[in-house]
């Protein structure tokens, strides 16, 4: 099979960061699905994974942690998909990724694609979903079906690849969100995707979101960086909660939450794949449930862009794309 592959941390720019390479077919076992990809989307984990270092790999490393396809082969204690079926997924950060012409992946983190959507379309999803929905519905605890209706959301960095998902899944809930954008494309995409209001993550936030009529908010998703930290605690409302998913290594003062009793948590799509979790099977669940409300239009893809074919000079090109942190909505790269 075609591969798109690394041996070398290497900047984008260098034409040795990708290879294209040629490996063997894969055989599926136990609960592993055989997927024959047909697009694939690149994420900022790509790009940290990919970003330079003094490390070599003994054999090629493929990435990527977004695709479609169709399943070609089930292993023989497969019972959730047949031969023949339409799928997306994000994969296992562990295991060899999807930037090749086919993948193990364990069914129990599968879903359905939406018949509505073109493989294209669906590639986009998967990661991103699969991240705002846990952090929403799983980590914040805030209720799926509505019953939480009427409550406030910032959204940090909504008009990227998560935030562009998760004002939708908000919004579906019943939420009333705050969507931050600094850029008029980026406004303009949010507002499309069903925000209630926009603030400029790069001017002071607190007083916008004040000038809106929010003393305080009851959920924050930080879903860029973690520069926003002391804004995000000035805006929880007392026993409110945040939810992040990136820059540990930042400071994170936390007199102002033990002050309101507010909580912190942390969002990572690959924790239940990567420690084969009791519930693992959560994310074919939440990916059936979203490719359903896609289909009845609730739901739309964040796609942005798509690149072809999928090979090295292509990868290349998206990761340049995502390395400029201007990136709205999502890059797919489609076929062999």
């Amino acid at each position: 099979m075609k591969a798109v592959a690394l041996t070398r941390y290497l900047p984008v720019s260098d034409p040795e960061s990708f290879l294209d390479i040629d490996l063997p077919k894969p055989t599926a076992s136990g609960r592993d699905l055989l997927v024959a990809i047909k697009a694939v989307s690149v994420n900022p984990v790509d790009a940290k994974v990919r970003a330079p270092k003094d490390q070599v790999e003994e054999t090629p490393r493929i990435l990527g942690w977004d695709a479609s396809g169709v399943v070609e082969a089930v292993g023989p204690d497969v019972t959730l998909f047949k031969v023949g079926d339409e799928v997306y997924y994000a994969g296992d950060i562990t295991r060899p990724g999807t930037n090749a012409e086919y993948q193990l992946v364990d069914e129990r983190i599968v879903g359905n694609k939406p018949q509505s959507l073109s493989f294209a379309e669906a590639a986009a999803l998967p990661l991103t979903t699969i991240t705002a929905y846990e952090a929403f519905f799983d980590r914040l605890g805030i209720d799926r079906d509505g019953a939480d209706k009427g409550q406030s959301v910032l959204i940090i960095g909504a008009g990227g690849g998560v935030g562009s998902i998760a004002i939708q899944l908000a919004k579906a809930a019943g939420l009333v969100v705050i969507a931050t954008a600094s850029r008029p494309e980026t406004s303009s995409w949010v507002k499309e995707l069903g925000a209630d209001h926009v603030v400029n993550h790069r001017k002071p936030m607190v007083e916008q979101v004040r000038a809106l009529g929010f003393q305080h908010v009851d959920h924050i998703a930080i879903f860029n960086d973690m520069r926003h930290w002391d804004t995000a605690v000035e805006l929880i409302r007392p026993e409110g909660g945040i939810v992040t998913i990136d820059d540990t290594d930042l400071p994170m003062p936390m007199d102002g939450m033990k002050m309101k009793a507010a909580s912190l948590h942390w969002e990572f799509m690959f924790a239940r794949a990567m420690f084969q979790t009791p519930d693992m099977i959560e994310q074919h669940n939440l990916l059936s449930y979203v490719a359903a409300e896609i289909d009845a239009g609730r739901i739309r893809t964040t796609l942005d862009q798509v690149l072809s074919p999928i090979n090295a000079e292509t990868i290349r090109a998206a990761h340049a794309l995502i390395e400029t942190g201007r990136a709205k909505g999502k890059i797919v790269v489609e076929g062999f």
